[in-house]
């Protein structure tokens, strides 16, 4: 099963709105930089949109931006806005559901899971979006013309 990709086309998308301020981008000169087609830049800034971390515009100087600054965008409000797992595991098959030792090893598995997930929202409410924008400043990033 292929794992979701659409916290990192977040992150990628946010920091490069950071990295413009006072300019909207239109989705597809993001989709440009993200190598995706721009309808999955919109589908996953529209997610970002309705929990209040970017604002969009329509008309010839449209466009998306950030709603607050980056040192208020944690990684853990736009995790949350994406609305997925970061740790995922297959399931038992549901034919075996009657067997005891199936449902013990699911309910265990999924109590652990639980736990290791609440760890990670914790670290990722502690960075922000601001920490990636200056790593990859160090690095280096182009901006969008």
């Amino acid at each position: 099963m292929k794992r979701s990709s659409r916290l990192s086309i977040a992150l990628h998308a946010l920091v490069h709105l950071h990295a413009q301020p006072g300019k909207s981008l239109t989705s597809t000169a993001l989709s440009t930089c993200l190598m995706t087609n721009p309808v999955v830049v919109r589908r996953v800034l529209g997610e970002l949109r309705e929990a209040g971390i970017v604002d969009a515009s329509k008309g010839p100087n449209g466009g998306w931006t950030l709603s607050r600054p980056a040192e208020e965008i944690t990684l853990h409000a736009v995790y949350s806005a994406m609305g997925e797992r970061l740790l995922l595991r297959t399931e038992s098959d549901p034919g075996d559901a009657a067997c005891g030792i199936v449902r013990s090893v699911d309910r265990v598995m999924t109590d652990f899971l639980d736990d290791a997930e609440a760890l990670l929202a914790a670290r990722l409410s502690r960075v922000k979006l601001s920490d990636i924008a200056s790593q990859a400043r160090h690095g280096g990033f182009p901006t969008l013309a």
